[in-house]
């Protein structure tokens, strides 16, 4: 299959022996698919995640895998005390908990790869010495993994939004967000006039003209006066030529001008006369 050529080309990147481990998802399912198994190795300090000898490297994991399922399968071998799935091979690192069960989504488009930490070294051994024996079902009645039709019809499902759940998600996110602006203006009122340990004093926008946050329509007439600013500049001169041209004749008014005030010059020079009486 596709995932099955990927994983192998994965797989010879990585330059080191994977097993390959065959499991199925269904009971009717005829052709298994091959998970590529090897022993996480790392320099010592570089995956903080994923502890060398307890870790499981799992390459050619399918979309539809999660770490339940995978947790699943490698309990038999040990306990596993955490499953990390990953887009590609990479340095592991303390993840962020997800917050929001609306914004925080990301969608799964490929095969990805897995680290399954044992609490034990001998879990990896045994995890590994499952390629002898014959396809493993990871899926079962209690726990099944949706594949097919039903796995999209599961992932449509999800994605419709409760309006309740998103507004409670919403409202609580605001709530926090004005307690934090409260505690930082809070702060920037007791800190206004203290002067540091150097001496220096933070100078903020309070006082006697504060400077007033613009709003959304305030922002919009600045915009639209800028903008009719440029087109009217665009317009004015919109070819080189034309901006050449303007010059030469505000330069040739200039000299127009000029005579005609030598000649005012000369002329008053001419008519003035010496008249003592």
């Amino acid at each position: 299959s596709t995932g099955n050529r990927a994983g192998a080309a994965a797989a010879s990147q990585t330059g080191a022996s994977l097993a390959a481990l065959a499991v199925k998802f269904a009971e009717r399912q005829r052709s298994p698919h091959c998970l590529l198994v090897k022993e996480h190795q790392v320099r010592e300090g570089a995956d903080t995640a994923h502890p060398p000898r307890r870790t499981l490297f799992v390459l050619n994991v399918p979309p539809y895998c999660g770490p339940d399922s995978l947790s699943r399968l490698f309990s038999r071998c040990g306990h596993v005390q955490s499953v990390d799935i990953c887009d590609k091979p990479g340095p592991g690192e303390k993840k962020d908990k997800l917050t929001s069960k609306f914004f925080d989504r990301k969608t799964v488009k490929g095969f990805q790869v897995a680290y399954v930490v044992f609490r034990k070294p001998a879990g990896v051994q045994a995890a590994k010495a499952l390629s002898q024996e014959g396809p493993l079902l990871i899926s079962t009645e209690s726990h099944p993994v949706k594949t097919g039709i039903s796995k999209w019809i599961a992932s449509y499902e999800a994605s419709i939004v409760d309006p309740k759940e998103l507004k409670a998600e919403v409202d609580a996110y605001m709530q926090d967000y004005d307690k934090k602006m409260a505690e930082e203006e809070a702060k920037a009122a007791k800190e206004e006039g203290v002067p540091d340990e150097e001496g220096w004093v933070k100078v903020t926008r309070k006082g006697r003209k504060p400077g007033l946050p613009r709003t959304e329509a305030a922002n919009l007439r600045v915009l639209e006066k800028e903008k009719q600013k440029r087109a009217r500049k665009e317009l004015l001169n919109f070819y080189a030529w034309q901006h050449r041209e303007s010059k030469r004749e505000h330069i040739a008014q200039l000299r127009k001008k000029f005579e005609e005030d030598k000649q005012r010059i000369a002329l008053m020079r001419a008519q003035r006369k010496f008249r003592p009486y």
